[in-house]
């Protein structure tokens, strides 16, 4: 996915600075990000995130990348930082964590995390009614004990439920944490549809300010299903897997960005024509792809400003997917 997104954007936007750690001017203009409002607190976040489930500093190199992508980050307007207790079996939150010590601006940054207590195949093969749940809660105290830890911060801005796992007893622990100040807003993921109705059953009865979901212009079930009813319920929705794990880039590997996208939506890239289709659903709060470049992050950025597609264009846009 690296190489064919590199050469994507070279194709796209012609000879930029892949070697070079800060931005050009004309790949990144100064307009602000896009912010949209999260329902709960009427907290205005910007539209575009960071997702880090592949952070860790395999290379010298590497780690010092992705500092520059999380300095960079903040310095262009960015904020929603998302990781997980369990991403690189707890790499991701620790280096998240230190680098943002080092670099100094959590202050300027929004971060997630989750908590999934049980077995790491738990509900993949069974549905919940059949584990034997004891300790999961005290399991799940002790993973957002060391999220704290890990992060280097307390308060963390957003704990998530990853996968629905118990999410009623996590919730329960969630919820007294956000009353005694030590979170601030609670919700729960998926990343799969098989479990849009065991998350539906969540939103209905619970409190929650996210929830978050995978949603992209060739993958739209939960674009009919958990988006609509975030919207009824007013809670915030963060997207993940918004390129399908690199699997969109490789759908249109050998196709050209049409000028349509381009003239009337202000998108110069493939990444941005996949974003820009996620966004504009006014039901989307942000949306958090996966960034380990700083060509990568000035990209997604631009997503987050100019015009986004109307109901024609994203009827347009999704047929054009379907048809590849």
């Amino acid at each position: 996915m690296e190489f064919t997104r590199r050469n994507m954007i070279k194709l796209s936007l012609g000879a930029i600075a892949a070697t070079t750690l800060r931005p050009l001017p004309e790949l990144f203009a100064q307009a602000p990000l896009m912010t949209r409002a999260v329902p709960s607190s009427g907290e205005r976040i910007p539209i575009v995130g960071i997702g880090t489930r592949d952070y860790e500093a395999e290379t010298p190199e590497m780690g010092v990348e992705l500092k520059e992508v999380l300095r960079q980050f903040s310095e262009l307007g960015g904020k929603v930082v998302d990781t997980a207790m369990d991403y690189r079996k707890g790499a991701s939150e620790t280096l998240v964590g230190e680098l943002v010590s080092e670099l100094g601006n959590r202050d300027q940054l929004f971060f997630s995390t989750k908590v999934r207590p049980g077995p790491p195949q738990a509900y993949l093969d069974r549905p919940e009614s059949e584990y034997d749940k004891t300790g999961w809660k005290e399991q799940g105290i002790e993973q957002i004990e060391r999220s704290f830890q890990r992060l280097r911060t307390d308060p963390i801005d957003l704990i998530l439920v990853h996968n629905v796992r118990d999410a009623v007893a996590q919730l329960e622990t969630l919820g007294e944490m956000k009353k005694a100040g030590r979170i601030r807003y609670v919700g729960v993921t998926t990343g799969r549809e098989g479990q849009y109705e065991d998350l539906e059953g969540v939103m209905k009865t619970q409190p929650l300010d996210f929830v978050q979901v995978d949603y992209a212009v060739d993958s739209r079930k939960s674009g009919e299903r958990i988006l609509p009813l975030a919207a009824d319920r007013g809670i915030a929705v963060m997207i993940n897997k918004p390129f399908g794990y690199g699997r969109l880039f490789s759908t249109v590997r050998v196709q050209t960005l049409p000028d349509w996208v381009i003239q009337e939506a202000d998108c110069k890239t493939w990444a941005q024509f996949f974003l820009k289709y996620i966004l504009s659903n006014p039901a989307v709060t942000c949306a958090i792809p996966g960034t380990r470049r700083v060509t990568h992050l000035v990209d997604n950025l631009e997503a987050a400003k100019g015009r986004l597609p109307d109901t024609a264009m994203r009827r347009r846009m999704e047929q054009f997917m379907d048809n590849i």
